[in-house]
Formats: structure tokens, sequence, C-alpha cells
């Protein structure tokens, strides 16, 4: 194949997502089945169905049960803000941040105690075993499901105190700098590291998203003198939101 020269699949596919993007087939409208696909491009069976899974897996089309391939409504992104600490507020980081962006925002969690899996341990800078606090958090904006988080504090920092469960007692939901500072642990450092990946299928089913979505993954770990306090996973359906990030300029 001559470099520069896309498979049979991928011009077709990059055709249809065109008109897809441009309106020419709108949302609901069915895709054409893979013998019009065929004769319209001159391509086989095979060629026709590569480019009808492309367009799937890229989330532009969905199938439906009996009645073909129909184009999916495409969403607007809406902005996640993320904009750090911001102390004498009262209430949790992502409250703070939400609230400021005119969302809404919600969430529900669940706190369980567990050994620490090895990446967590390194994350932490523990002993793979050392006993851990998980909260899963699925957060709402408007009551739709936009963000899902699992957190771990090290049970050696937080154990037997006021703040063991972080969204239960005084300071429960007020979030990791106030928290640790109830228990003479100073925050002062935060790290967020941003990737992407295919969505898990429990991810998906808890955000509403279709097998193959990609998410939007931050690993985000919370410093004291040096010393891992928390560290979280953050998951965001990467077809409905964008993260913005504002920052301070020191």
């Amino acid at each position: 194949m001559p470099f520069g020269e896309q498979p049979a699949y991928l011009r077709v596919a990059s055709d249809l997502r065109e008109k897809i993007v441009n309106g020419a087939l709108p949302p609901h409208t069915r895709l054409p089945s893979q013998a019009r696909i065929r004769e319209e491009y001159g391509v086989s069976d095979t060629v026709a169905l590569e480019a009808r899974k492309v367009l799937m897996a890229e989330g532009l089309v969905e199938g439906r049960s009996g009645s073909g391939t129909y184009v999916r409504e495409r969403p607007v992104p809406r902005r996640i803000a993320r904009s750090g600490y911001r102390p004498g507020a009262g209430a949790s980081p992502f409250r703070q941040e939400q609230t400021a962006d005119g969302a809404r925002g919600t969430w529900e969690s669940r706190s369980e105690q567990e050994d620490a899996g090895p990446e967590v341990a390194e994350r932490l800078g523990i002993e793979p075993g050392d006993r851990v606090m998980r909260t899963r958090y699925l957060f709402r904006e408007g009551g739709e499901p936009m963000m899902i988080s699992t957190s771990w504090e090290p049970l050696a920092v937080t154990g037997r105190t006021p703040v063991m469960l972080p969204e239960e007692g005084p300071l429960g939901g007020c979030g990791v700098v106030d928290r640790m500072a109830a228990i003479d642990v100073v925050v002062d450092n935060v790290a967020e590291e941003v990737g992407a990946r295919p969505g898990l299928a429990e991810e998906l089913l808890a955000l509403g998203g279709v097998p193959g979505h990609v998410v939007i993954v931050i690993g985000r770990t919370y410093y004291a003198s040096g010393r891992a306090v928390e560290t979280a996973e953050v998951v965001v359906p990467a077809d409905r939101y964008r993260i913005a990030y504002h920052l301070p300029v020191r």
C-alpha cells in the first residue's frame, strides 16, 4: 500500500462520518445498509461491514436489535471545572468547582475498608496489603450521571480518627484538605495525571454510556510533606464532557 493511502474501509467510514457531521445523515436516521454501502462505494461486503464497525466504535451510530444501525444523537460537550483547592468555602472541592461553573452537582458515595492492591499501594507509597479506606462516588449534574470516582486513603493516616470515613462525621463531605487539617496533616501538594481509555462495562453502565466509548481518566494524589494521604481515579465520559482547568499564576 503506498504511503498515505487509506484502506478502503477507512475511506468509506470517513465519507459516512462527514455526512453525519454535516447533517446529511441527521440523528436517528438509519445508516445505509451493508448492501447499499457496497453498491454505492463499489466495495466488498467485508469493507462495508468494517466501515460500519468503525462508526460504531466511534460512538457515531448504534445498532438497534431487529431494526438496523442508526445515527446517534451527538451530545454537546459540557465542562467539568477543576481549579484546585480554595480554602474557607466549607464544602467539597467538587461542589465548589461545579457551583462556580454554574452546574448543579450532587453525589452519592459508599466507603469500606480493604487491602491495598499493588497499583494503589504504589501510588500511596505503602505496602500491598496495607489497609486503606476505599470510597466510591457517583457524581451527578442536574440528576444526570457525569463522573465516577474511587478514592483510597491509608488507614495508617486516618484510622481511628474522626475523619476515617470521608463522607461521615463532622467534616463529612468537606474534602481531603480540610479533613486532613482536622487531624493535623497539612496537605501542601496535589498531582493530577490525565489520560483516556475505553470505558469498562460497569463504568459505562453507571454513566449511561455505550460499550466501546472512551472515558477520560484523571489520576489524582494529595500529598502532605511528600507523603501521599489520598489517591483517586476519576472517570468521565469523553463524548459528553471536557475537563477545564483554572490554575492560579503564582
